[in-house]
């Protein structure tokens, strides 16, 4: 998926576990982990303004496109 989700990366320079952050904007730890590792199909804004807001950081701290790899092997 060109969409790559950097949540660890917030976490770890937050120093916050992934059950503190799901606690904090709301969501189960379930649902995050969904997120955390590239299987959500979809985000809220409500819920990506939530972790922008308990990380105290922008989307794009969280959110990156990266190109897919087209070649054909």
């Amino acid at each position: 998926m060109p969409i790559v989700v950097d949540i660890d990366v917030m976490l770890a320079r937050r120093k916050m576990s992934v059950g503190d952050l799901a606690d904090r904007v709301g969501i189960t730890p379930a649902n995050l982990a969904v997120l955390k590792n590239g299987r959500a199909k979809a985000v809220r804004f409500a819920t990506l303004a939530a972790l922008c807001e308990v990380l105290e950081c922008q989307p794009g701290d969280l959110l990156r496109w990266e190109a897919e790899d087209t070649a054909g092997g």
